[in-house]
């Protein structure tokens, strides 16, 4: 916990910073949600096509979904989803391609369990 995904256009990829994003990322869940950095797992997984209403080009998407423990408010989750947001802007160049840029934090369900070896 916390459970990260980025979910991106892989066009964006020559221009995405994700290690960079990843570690400023843990940091911000740290610093927001309380998380541990060991405990911090972030994967990318890139979309090999994107479509924005009808428009094929020149656009790139980036979506990041946050599973954390139930408890924390939704004030600290709306701070969460804005620091991520602003990190996502700071963290992709601007190749001249539209960015949409969104986050969310969800609870993670009571069922989750993890092994670590």
């Amino acid at each position: 916990m916390p459970q990260i995904t980025v979910d991106y256009s892989a066009t964006l990829a020559p221009a995405f910073d994700r290690e960079g994003f990843a570690d400023a990322l843990h940091s911000a869940a740290v610093e927001i949600a309380a998380a541990k950095p060991e405990a911090c797992k972030t994967q990318f997984r890139p979309s090999e096509y994107t479509l924005v209403g009808h428009e094929h080009d020149g656009h790139g998407v980036v979506h990041v979904t946050i599973g954390l423990l139930a408890g924390r408010t939704e004030e600290t989750k709306a701070r969460l989803t804005e620091a991520v947001v602003e990190l996502l802007a700071k963290h992709i160049e601007d190749d001249g391609s539209a960015l949409h840029a969104s986050a969310e934090v969800r609870d993670l369900d009571p069922s989750y369990r993890k092994v670590e070896r």
